[in-house]
């Protein structure tokens, strides 16, 4: 099944807002609305598979923690290590 750009943005958006623990919601909800627009379809595909990651991992790879999972060195994820998160 192809998705068009629309869709696999869609997708994303919403799977970046319902991880299942409230602090990755709102840090990967954050990340994707200030990056999604000007990702091109390879980041979008990196971005997706950055989702894929459980939020534990996530979290300890943000914070500069070990993780059980190798990260790899693609654009999406040093953006993600690099976001600067802000409370609204």
């Amino acid at each position: 099944m192809n998705l068009n750009i629309d869709q696999l943005k869609k997708k994303i958006i919403y799977r970046s807002n319902y991880r299942g623990t409230k602090e990755m919601d709102k840090l990967l909800g954050a990340f994707t609305k200030k990056y999604i627009e000007g990702l091109n379809v390879k980041e979008l595909n990196d971005l997706e598979e950055l989702l894929d990651i459980d939020d534990t991992n996530l979290y300890n790879f943000y914070n500069g923690i070990d993780c059980e999972v190798k990260f790899k060195d693609n654009h999406i994820n040093k953006l993600f290590k690099d976001f600067k998160y802000k409370d609204n």
